[in-house]
C-alpha cells in the first residue's frame, strides 16, 4: 500500500535572524513543497531515491537495517547520506516502531522547486519524514538540527502565519495575509545560496541593543500584515533592512548590488543568498534580467 506525504516551501518576509530569539516572524508558506512518498521495496532495508522538479534522481541509497538502528556507528558516506540517516536515526530514538516502518520500504522524495533556491528542501524532508515516522517535526529538527523552526510551520500550514518561539515553545497565528498590492511584489532569486548556519553564526556575533532590536523588528511584522498601502509596505521593509544592516554589520544587499533599482528590495532569510523581494511592475522583470538574474516570480506565482 502506497502512503503519500506533503510539505510546503517557504519564505521568510520578515524576522530573518531575529526569530531565533523571540522576534514575531511573517512566514509565507509556498505553492511548492516536496512529497515523500512510501512503497513496498525490494529488500530487507530501505531504499531511498531523490528526485528534483525535472523528474531527474539526484541522489539514491540503501539503508540496511542494522545502519538504521540508533546505536550502530555511521560508516563512510556522502555528507547527504550521513545526514538523512541521523534523520531517520532520530525518528526512530522518538518512536521506536518506526524501525519497522522503513523495513523493505521504498522511499521516493520529489522536490517541486530547485534545489538552488532555498525555499526549504530540508525543512519539507524533516516535515514529510516526521509525517511518516509519526513523530513531532519540531523535536525532530531540534533533535538532529537547528533553526527557529517557522520553516516547519510554513511546511504544515497552507496560509501566511506569524511565527514566535515562548520559551523554545513554537506559537503559529494563521493570517487572512492577502495585502493589496500583492501584484506589485516580485521574488528574485540570487543564483546563490546561502549557508544558514554561518549566517546565523554571525548574527550571534553582530547583535547588539538585543531587546529593543527584537522589540522594533516584532513591530514591523505585526504593522506588515495590518497595512494595505503599498507606500507603507515599502516604509516598512526599509525600515526592517535598516535595522538588520546595523545589527549585522553588513550592508543592505539593495546597495550592494542594485543601487540604482527604483523601489525597495528587502532579504528574505540569510541575508546575501537565495531569493529577495522586490516592489515595482512587470518592467522588473526586464531590469533584473539584464543583471543576469533570470529566475523572478511574482506574488501570486509562489504564494496561495
Amino acid at each position: 500500500m502506497k502512503e503519500t506525504f506533503r510539505s510546503n516551501g517557504k519564505l521568510l518576509l520578515t524576522g530573518e535572524y531575529a526569530v531565533l530569539d523571540g522576534a514575531l516572524a511573517l512566514g509565507l508558506p509556498t505553492k511548492l513543497g516536496q512529497e515523500l512518498s512510501i512503497e513496498p521495496g525490494s529488500g530487507k532495508g530501505l531504499q531511498w531515491k531523490s528526485v528534483d522538479e525535472e523528474q531527474n534522481v539526484w541522489f539514491e541509497t540503501t539503508f540496511t537495517e542494522v545502519e538504521l538502528k540508533p546505536n550502530a556507528s555511521i560508516s563512510k558516506g556522502s555528507d547527504i547520506r550521513n545526514t538523512l540517516l541521523t534523520l531517520l536515526r532520530e525518528a526512530v530514538n522518538l518512536n521506536p516502531e518506526f524501525l519497522d516502518k522503513m523495513k523493505s520500504s521504498l522511499a521516493t522524495s520529489q522536490l517541486e522547486f530547485s534545489r538552488k533556491w532555498g525555499l526549504g528542501s530540508s525543512s519539507t524532508l524533516i516535515n514529510n519524514i516526521a509525517q511518516w515516522a509519526g513523530v513531532d517535526a519540531f523535536t525532530l529538527l531540534w533533535n538532529g538540527f537547528s533553526g527557529s523552526g517557522y520553516d516547519i510551520a510554513c511546511a504544515q500550514h497552507n496560509q501566511p502565519l506569524i511565527y514566535t518561539l515562548r520559551n523554545k515553545v513554537p506559537e503559529i497565528e494563521l493570517l487572512e495575509y492577502n495585502p493589496p498590492f500583492r501584484k506589485s511584489l516580485f521574488f528574485i532569486h540570487l543564483n546563490r545560496k546561502q549557508n544558514s548556519r554561518a549566517a546565523i553564526s554571525h548574527y550571534r556575533k553582530n547583535v547588539a541593543n538585543q531587546q529593543g532590536f527584537l522589540t522594533q523588528i516584532s513591530e514591523i511584522t505585526r504593522a506588515v500584515t495590518s497595512c494595505s498601502e503599498l507606500s507603507e509596505f515599502e516604509t516598512l521593509m526599509l525600515e526592517h533592512e535598516e535595522l538588520l544592516s546595523d545589527a549585522l554589520q553588513l550592508q543592505r544587499i539593495q546597495d550592494q548590488l542594485f543601487p540604482d533599482f527604483k523601489g525597495v528590495i528587502k532579504s528574505l532569510g540569510a541575508w546575501g543568498g537565495d531569493f529577495v523581494l522586490a516592489t515595482g511592475n512587470e518592467s522588473i522583470r526586464s531590469y533584473f534580467n539584464k543583471k543576469g538574474y533570470q529566475t523572478i516570480l511574482a506574488y501570486d506565482e509562489l504564494i496561495p
